[in-house]
């Protein structure tokens, strides 16, 4: 279950992650009371990537400006996404903008800690440019500060960001989330760092633990096309949709989400979808439609189960329309990578027409070297083995753009 930025940051504040002052608008006229000074920034609450660009981010320098922005955002749906609010947030200008996250590893069952000197819109997350440091035993700020040194980070920066770190894993761990991300952390001139922009995934099965979660809250819908809005927590039905519902392949509580593009993506861990979206949104693809195999716990996921989960999921997103392409990103261990591998094998000799879209596989995670060494071994026109995600995002984007499939 993913929540929305402003959502995120109530988290944030609770541990001590500086964010700018704020205010929730749920309507327009709300902003003639707006208790922050202009300029400010309105941003468009979806759980869609690419809110800047698709004209959901707006600055305002004074009331007028404001609710004319935020009229135009409440009716701009992004990726079918239309927002129930809005967050009106002050303005900043920041000197450097850094990537931070706090994500489960399903293959080692341990937290795995992510940063990047370049965040923000720069960010291209590559394993070249995003440094790794895992969690292999009690949390300490060791692995914090390790992290910051990594990313090339020098001086009181060192400690600024080990301090963020530090509060995020705290929010990590006192959640039972999947995913904690802030992207951009802003640094200014003075070396003081903001929290621009968050992500917050939470575990599934852990959400009645924990019932102060700000997402089991209503939000409330506040506009008269909320009927037509997509979901990102439910199978969106609408023109863009076949009228395929969830149930009919058995993908109970697997919350399948469809969107206008072209390019299918199958994944296994609410982190790793949400991250696996941004990608591609970042990359200029178009998700077509997307599923999370992983459900309620993906890093607890028995291998048999995760197959069948698999061959439903392929059969379930093979049958959307203008999909030209699916990307299947997948992490595990050994054990996980090569039942997978078996899994998409058998798929594809089972079916009794040949599967005309391609299918791109990126296998991630210890020992998946050899998997992917027996999906290439199949040597099938359709199936394209990669062995990073920059080479698997950039060909099956090319591949939902209508390249052709030669090698």
């Amino acid at each position: 279950m993913d929540l929305l930025e402003y959502q995120a940051k109530d988290l944030f504040q609770k541990v001590g992650i500086p964010i700018l002052p704020s205010q929730r608008i749920d309507h327009p006229k709300d902003l003639k009371q707006l208790r922050i000074p202009y300029p400010i920034v309105l941003k468009s609450q979806v759980y869609a990537g690419g809110r800047g660009k698709a004209g959901g981010v707006r600055f305002a320098e004074n009331t007028i400006d404001a609710v004319a922005a935020a009229q135009a955002i409440f009716y701009l749906p992004i990726l079918g996404q239309y927002p129930e609010v809005l967050l009106a947030e002050a303005k900043y200008e920041p000197d450097q903008e850094l990537y931070l996250a706090v994500v489960l590893d399903p293959s080692l069952r341990r937290p795995l800690l992510l940063g990047s000197r370049e965040g923000g819109m720069a960010l291209e997350a590559t394993s070249r440019q995003i440094q790794q440091v895992l969690v292999d035993g009690e949390f300490s700020p060791f692995y914090a500060r390790r992290l910051a040194i990594n990313m090339g980070l020098s001086g009181g920066l060192i400690e600024s960001v080990s301090a963020i770190v530090e509060k995020m894993y705290r929010l990590f761990l006192t959640y039972d989330l999947d995913l904690v991300e802030i992207n951009p952390l802003a640094v200014n001139p003075a070396g003081e760092v903001m929290a621009l922009d968050g992500k917050v995934a939470v575990n599934d099965a852990a959400l009645e633990r924990h019932p102060d979660l700000p997402v089991m809250q209503s939000v409330g819908g506040r506009r008269d096309h909320s009927a037509h809005r997509p979901s990102h927590s439910t199978l969106a039905m609408g023109p863009t949709c076949s009228g395929l519902a969830a149930s009919a392949f058995d993908l109970p509580n697997l919350n399948p989400m469809l969107f206008p593009g072209s390019l299918g993506i199958l994944c296994n861990g609410a982190g790793l979808t949400m991250a696996t979206l941004d990608l591609v949104d970042r990359a200029g693809g178009q998700p077509s439609a997307c599923l999370n195999l992983g459900g309620e716990s993906s890093y607890r996921l028995p291998p048999d189960t995760l197959c069948d989960r698999l061959e439903k999921g392929l059969d379930w997103i093979l049958q959307t329309q203008r999909l030209r392409s699916v990307l299947l990103n997948l992490l595990g261990g050994a054990e996980t990578c090569n039942a997978v591998a078996g899994a998409i094998a058998r798929y594809l000799k089972q079916q009794r027409q040949p599967v005309s879209v391609p299918l791109v596989v990126r296998l991630g995670g210890a020992h998946a070297a050899a998997a992917r060494e027996q999906l290439a071994a199949l040597d099938l026109s359709m199936l394209f083995v990669l062995d990073s995600l920059d080479e698997a995002l950039t060909k099956a984007i090319a591949l939902s753009e209508g390249a052709g499939v030669g090698r």
